[in-house]
């Protein structure tokens, strides 16, 4: 399972051809022992939490580069490696 982003202890990461659980292109979102999974194209909740605050920058971070997550998507079901995305801190 890649990382393609980290920002503020969030780590985002994508599995390879992940499609059999949640049937949307999603995210997996983890910090300081919680994790998360949200859909790409809504930034909804599918699975798990985080901290309110981790988790509204990580719905943020989701539609600022959500173009960029559905290209990730695309690679990732495929088995290739997705791009790295710059995080909000950077």
């Amino acid at each position: 399972m890649p990382t393609i982003s980290m920002f503020y202890g969030v780590l985002i990461r994508m599995f390879f051809k992940d499609t059999d659980k949640h049937h949307t292109p999603h995210i997996h979102a983890e910090y300081q022992g919680k994790s998360a999974v949200y859909s790409i194209p809504e930034g909804k909740l599918l699975a798990g939490s985080l901290p309110l605050k981790k988790e509204k920058l990580v719905i943020a971070w989701i539609e600022i580069h959500q173009e960029d997550l559905l290209a990730d998507w695309e690679l990732a079901v495929n088995g290739q490696v997705p791009f790295k995305i710059k995080g909000l801190d950077q």
